[in-house]
């Protein structure tokens, strides 16, 4: 954990162990507070408050950013000021975060033969001669699969403890996630299988593990881990540009094609597929229905009120 070097180190520290304590800590948010405390450093060495110029200006969209990176960066701090004015210093000037803007990006739909060809580069990585290399060797395959078959994102994957798994029932209980309730997924019995067969040959390398995929440190492994070995088997595939997270969007849109031929139990499906994917509103999950092409077919042979009134229509889809 970084040390902070501002006037205001010491109620950044507190600030982190409540978080911390809360379990509503992250490695983001870890991040953009040592840069806020690297910025007021340089920028104002001798102040000795936190004063409205301070906050404006950090929270200035910098041309450099999108205008999400620019909410990540400003929401930590947020988030810190109104702790503060909790806690002692009610006169902080308060942060507003910009309101989000409509993205055009639309995320990569995975074909069958590509998704073969991904997973197969992943079950044929070089063999490792170091305790690195082994365990990228065995986590890899069980990583990246267990992304596509249960739609975890990919740091709810990455902080699996390991009693998080329970290998007798299938229940995975996913407690870091975006937002503070936790949730749980079923697996699939192949991937079950796959997980208790990564589980015994994993143990070898470590025995006392803390998290379902370590790190040689005993902790979890950090966003590169995913990106650079994603980055290095996709595009080794010679695909078009795809990134970890749309692995989700194909578990919900995979999901939703196959309702196409039993839109009776229509919305049953639909609340389960949104709890496990640990949305905390129904409206998250209509954000895939705009992805999913089959469905097209389901929502004009809906009648539209009755289908407006089990989706209701919503300005804004999931961000990711």
């Amino acid at each position: 954990m970084n040390k902070h070097q501002s006037f205001m180190a010491h109620q950044m520290d507190l600030f982190v162990n409540y978080r911390v304590a809360s379990n509503k800590w992250s490695e983001t948010y870890a991040a953009n507070l040592h840069l806020f405390d690297r910025y007021c450093v340089s920028h104002y060495p001798d102040a000795e408050k936190l004063e409205q110029s301070m906050l404006e200006s950090w929270c200035e969209k910098r041309s450099t950013e999108t205008g999400t990176s620019c909410r990540k960066r400003i929401s930590c701090i947020k988030v810190f000021v109104e702790f503060l004015q909790k806690n002692g210093f009610p006169d902080v000037p308060s942060v507003e975060i910009p309101d989000s803007e409509k993205t055009k990006f639309i995320p990569h739909s995975f074909t069958e033969s590509e998704l073969a060809s991904f997973f197969k580069a992943c079950d044929n990585l070089p063999k490792g001669k170091s305790w690195d290399g082994q365990v990228r060797e065995i986590s890899i395959p069980v990583f990246f699969r267990l992304l596509y078959s249960s739609g975890l994102r990919t740091y709810e994957a990455r902080l699996l403890r390991h009693e998080d798994v329970n290998l007798n029932t299938g229940v995975v209980s996913i407690r870091h996630s975006k937002g503070p309730n936790e949730h749980f997924v079923v697996l699939h019995d192949s991937m079950l299988t796959l997980m208790k067969r990564y589980d015994a040959a994993i143990r070898v390398f470590a025995p006392d593990r803390k998290y379902f995929f370590p790190s040689r440190e005993n902790k979890h492994h950090n966003r590169q881990w995913v990106e650079v070995n994603f980055r290095e088997l996709w595009d080794g595939c010679g695909f078009p540009y795809a990134i970890p997270y749309s692995l989700r969007h194909c578990y919900a849109t995979t999901n939703i094609n196959k309702w196409t031929d039993n839109d009776d139990e229509f919305n049953s499906r639909f609340v389960y597929l949104s709890k496990s994917m640990g949305h905390t509103v129904l409206e998250s999950t209509r954000y895939y229905y705009s992805l999913t092409p089959a469905f097209s077919n389901i929502i004009l042979d809906l009648c539209s009120d009755s289908f407006d009134a089990i989706v209701p229509e919503v300005e804004d889809a999931e961000k990711f």
